[in-house]
């Protein structure tokens, strides 16, 4: 409210917010003797007061007058027939002094709030059929087990390297495990409005922008869990090294141009065979029968996840090891390591130098291809350990044709 001096902006927030919330219930609250308590005016009526006891007496105010507020609500409920034990609307009255006390000190972020209340009102009818209808009880159970990995979990980990080498840091090894649930959900959400003959596929290559070795993990939890999909998560798991192809150019071409150039050959030639050898398991995968009428159950497999991780947690380990035995010997073996658990991080260092002056852009094409390799190697190791062996049998030819055709491009 730019053209209101305070605290007046924060009041007619206030007041367009209650507007807002009130137009909604008013709509809802039905007619006669048996309608709702409240509509429009009480709304706006409530979340103005909040705003005026917040600006004249601050917390204390606001409190007894949210206390009162909460006092006639609660005997407005008393009075409600049996018929709608439903809270709603009486919640989101009692909570009108706060957000209309907020919109004096906070404008953005009230109206922010109100509109999410107003949203959440206005779609009780579809959120409870997907509460009910839509999601079936493993979902749900799914849900319980991201949230407590991404929200429980993740926060209580410490962010600092230990262990041998000192090579592992907890919180990055539990990121990759969110992200392979997150894949896997993808997955999931993708194969139940695509069915899995197309949305595991589509998945696959949307993962694989954010990491390819969580997708292949993923996707190698899911022929594990049900082979009747194998075909289409081999496809999806292919399809996620298209997208590192595509990282990696970004990722160049932000740091430095003249190595991009040098790196294009290589790139273009790994990219042209990945698409290919994707296209030809994303057809057979389209034409699987068996998958076409089959019904998603679990939405990933946290144990594939948690071995995932723990697989990640050894190679760290290992490369650690070998650095610290072997000494830097150079670029080379710094950047293989590196490309273990993540090729573009490395080619970020190798591009950085050439950006610097200290690397000629033809000389940085090869540890960044190396990377890549040491980053295939990698993605190998997991679907051999976490898919079955006709999952490993598709999806490794496509990863040593891709990456045989990179090492092509750069040689040509």
């Amino acid at each position: 409210m730019l053209w209101l001096p305070p605290p007046l902006s924060g009041f007619a927030v206030a007041v367009a917010l209650g507007l807002l919330i009130g137009i909604e219930r008013e709509r809802s609250k039905g007619a006669g003797p048996s309608r709702g308590p409240a509509g429009v005016r009480t709304f706006t009526v409530t979340a103005l007061l909040g705003a005026v006891a917040f600006h004249i007496g601050g917390l204390l105010l606001l409190a007894i007058v949210t206390g009162c507020v909460a006092s006639l609500v609660a005997v407005s409920y008393l009075r409600t027939p049996v018929g709608d034990p439903g809270l709603t609307t009486e919640v989101a009255l009692a909570f009108m002094p706060v957000l209309g006390a907020l919109a004096v000190t906070d404008e953005a972020l009230a109206a922010t709030v109100g509109v999410v209340i107003a949203i959440l009102l206005a779609a009780k009818a579809p959120i409870h059929s997907f509460a009910t209808a839509i999601l079936s009880r493993t979902e749900v159970n799914d849900m319980l087990v991201f949230a407590a990995a991404t929200l429980v979990v993740f926060p209580q980990l410490p962010n600092r390297y230990m262990g041998p080498f000192e090579s592992l840091n907890p919180r990055s090894i539990w990121l990759l495990v969110i992200l392979v649930l997150a894949v896997g959900a993808l997955g999931h959400i993708a194969q139940r409005a695509l069915g899995a003959r197309f949305g595991l596929p589509l998945a696959g290559l949307a993962s694989g922008f954010a990491s390819s070795a969580a997708a292949i993990g993923a996707m190698a939890g899911v022929a594990a869990k049900d082979p009747a999909l194998m075909r289409p998560a081999a496809a999806g798991a292919v399809l996620s090294t298209v997208a590192t192809f595509t990282v990696m150019g970004a990722v160049v071409a932000a740091v430095s141009l003249p190595t991009l150039r040098a790196l294009a050959p290589a790139l273009i030639a790994g990219g042209c065979a990945a698409v290919i050898y994707g296209a030809i398991f994303t057809m057979r995968a389209l034409h699987d029968g068996e998958a076409q009428n089959h019904q998603p159950a679990a939405a990933f497999s946290i144990k594939a996840a948690v071995l995932l991780a723990a697989t990640m947690s050894v190679m760290l380990v290992a490369a650690a090891g070998l650095k610290n035995w072997l000494g830097e010997t150079g670029i080379l073996i710094g950047v293989v390591a590196a490309g273990l658990v993540d090729s573009q991080s490395a080619a970020i260092s190798v591009a950085s130098l050439a950006a610097a002056g200290k690397l000629a852009p033809a000389d940085a094409a090869l540890p960044i291809v190396l990377a890549m390799t040491s980053n295939t190697a990698t993605k190998i190791v997991l679907a051999l350990t976490l898919g079955t062996r006709p999952f490993a049998e598709r999806v490794v030819p496509g990863l040593v044709f891709a990456i045989a055709a990179t090492w092509a491009g750069l040689l040509a």
